[in-house]
């Protein structure tokens, strides 16, 4: 009981001391473990136009040299074209992008 004590309050002082990218981080390894239902919608202006499905994750991209964090992210999902967020036949799963500075979306857990 007292050893499996000091493994916790170890992991939660490694873990206070980690960055809040470094959490982020570890928190989306995580996530690739459980995985996610996601949903992720682009809008223009006040009109749904894009809708990608059972996202496992978004990513945030960084440069392969320097490694800083791009603007833009990530990830695979299907491509909803009829936006009845179900994947129907024809509807294929497929990488994407979007800016994180001009790019208007909401992106949430669809369980």
């Amino acid at each position: 009981m007292k050893l499996k004590l000091a493994i916790l309050i170890t992991f939660i002082l490694l873990l206070g001391g980690c960055t809040q990218e470094t959490q982020n981080k570890l928190s989306r390894s995580i996530q690739n473990w459980t995985g996610t239902n996601g949903t992720l919608e682009v809008y223009a202006g006040n009109k749904l136009v894009k809708k990608f499905i059972k996202i496992d994750k978004l990513s945030t991209a960084s440069g392969t040299d320097d490694g800083t964090t791009r603007p833009y992210r990530y990830g695979y999902g299907y491509n909803d074209k009829n936006f009845n967020g179900k994947k129907d036949d024809g509807e294929k799963r497929v990488y994407f992008e979007f800016s994180d500075y001009s790019t208007s979306y909401i992106f949430y857990e669809d369980k």
